[in-house]
């Protein structure tokens, strides 16, 4: 999905909706992690939470980079 996405009229780049889904996807992950005790493994937790969004921002944007918008 390139370009943007136009909800109720007002243009929002499709980069910013894949990453705020990114981020609530994130957010479960490290909650995941945390609770199955992850990080006891891990050397700078702030590094791998960041490593993680990254990770979960590019297989979204690989997902989406198919989708045609509606009416195209």
């Amino acid at each position: 999905m390139i370009g943007e996405l136009s909800i109720d009229g007002v243009f929002l780049p499709s980069l910013l909706v894949i990453a705020v889904a990114s981020f609530v996807l994130s957010l479960v992950v490290r909650r995941m992690f945390r609770r199955l005790r992850v990080y006891r493994f891990v050397w700078h937790a702030g590094l791998f939470d960041v490593a993680c969004f990254v990770l979960i921002t590019w297989v979204i944007s690989l997902i989406t980079i198919g989708l045609e918008p509606y009416g195209a």
